[in-house]
């Protein structure tokens, strides 16, 4: 808290140099913000209630306070991230052009008793499954005026970087949220019956199904495969239900003293992209990538590592002579129609783009659907 009241003071500091106060109103904004400073270390003197009063309706706190929240709080207070790198195996492509992976489907042959004399027969191999991954251009543009960028005497536009940043991110968070959310991959899962969905809303039980039916996951051969639950991907509207469930040493649903054996199994990951109307809210289980049964790519073209923010040349010179050659002015000139800047936005990537009737589930293997549903 009392950084925030530095910030706001400081904010409100600059708002009055600017408009020409005098160093003596600018030593009465400060004491004002320090009566708060004190109600913060517990020092409150004679009459201390009435100045505290005074200084919260004051035109100082109040221009502060409303500058504070719509250049410095709100972007962070609206700002959700989605963690999802673990649930993803990265790749990086060398252009934009389709590139075929290869996915192995089973392991080799079983030994087979040989007697004595006998001679071992040549084992068979499964044919790895061809995948197809491409990469594509995510881009934005954004335009600011040269008198935007001249008057914003608190320095606004210098947090643009910060958040076209942000942007990019929350777009690429979408992308990932919807591997698995689209229509295609959830049919998928939900045709291939009970090993790989279900209908019920979030509770112990239904992960424990869950992780019973990661445990039942097979390879071409019908050989068990490394798969089990490690990620839950939920709602964020189902936040409170699963830290019950992980905080909870018996079943949390019931009033019984059956003991809660799902507890610390999993790790959840809140997806705040993820779409559903209370209290039907859907929920995933996904295995970790180390176990080789991996559910999503991500792949990046070389060379683009995550975004790039790109200014645009201003074509503006200046004149030296009607004769001579022009000298170069400063960027926040703009262009020559309008003095708008030009920054722009840039990313590339891509993920696994089907083909097997998937959506882009790399391997059906690795998830689990939920539609929260009640059954």
């Amino acid at each position: 808290m009392r950084k925030i009241i530095y910030a706001m003071s400081e904010l409100r500091k600059g708002q009055l140099a600017d408009a020409g106060a005098t160093p003596q109103r600018l030593s009465e904004a400060e004491d004002m913000f320090k009566v708060l400073d004190r109600e913060l270390d517990g020092i409150k003197p004679t009459g201390s209630n009435g100045q505290l009063r005074e200084v919260m309706i004051s035109a100082d706190f109040t221009y502060a306070i409303q500058e504070f929240v719509q250049r410095l709080a709100l972007p962070g207070y609206t700002e959700k991230q989605f963690n999802f790198e673990p649930l993803v195996k990265a790749d990086v492509l060398p252009n934009y052009l389709p590139v075929n992976r290869y996915q192995m489907r089973a392991g080799l042959d079983d030994l087979e008793y040989v007697g004595e004399k006998g001679q071992a027969r040549p084992g068979s191999v499964v044919d790895a499954t061809k995948r197809q991954y491409q990469v594509y251009r995510w881009e934005k543009q954004y335009d600011f005026s040269h008198e935007a960028l001249v008057n914003d005497d608190l320095g606004y536009f210098s947090d643009m970087a910060m958040l076209m940043g942000r942007s990019a991110r929350r777009t690429l968070e979408k992308f990932v949220s919807r591997m698995y959310t689209n229509a295609v991959s959830i049919a998928a899962l939900t045709a291939l019956g009970a090993l790989y969905s279900q209908n019920g809303r979030l509770t112990t039980a239904r992960i424990s199904e869950c992780r019973m039916a990661f445990n039942q996951r097979t390879d071409a051969r019908a050989n068990p495969i490394n798969a089990r639950l490690v990620y839950l991907v939920h709602h964020a509207g189902l936040v409170d239900t699963v830290a019950q469930i992980q905080q909870s040493e018996l079943v949390a649903e019931l009033a019984t003293n059956a003991a809660n054996v799902v507890r610390g199994t999993f790790t959840p990951i809140e997806d705040p992209h993820m779409a559903g109307t209370a209290p039907n809210l859907p929920w995933w289980g996904f295995t970790a990538n180390a176990s080789g049964v991996v559910p999503f790519v991500l792949a990046r073209r070389a060379g683009m590592p995550g975004p790039m923010i790109l200014r645009k040349r201003s074509d503006i010179e200046a004149v030296t002579s009607m004769l001579g050659s022009g000298a170069a002015v400063d960027p926040i000139m703009g262009d020559f129609e309008s003095g708008n800047i030009v920054l722009k936005v840039a990313d590339v990537w891509g993920t696994y783009i089907g083909g097997s009737g998937n959506g882009n589930l790399f391997d059906v293997r690795g998830a689990y659907y939920s539609s929260g549903t009640a059954v």
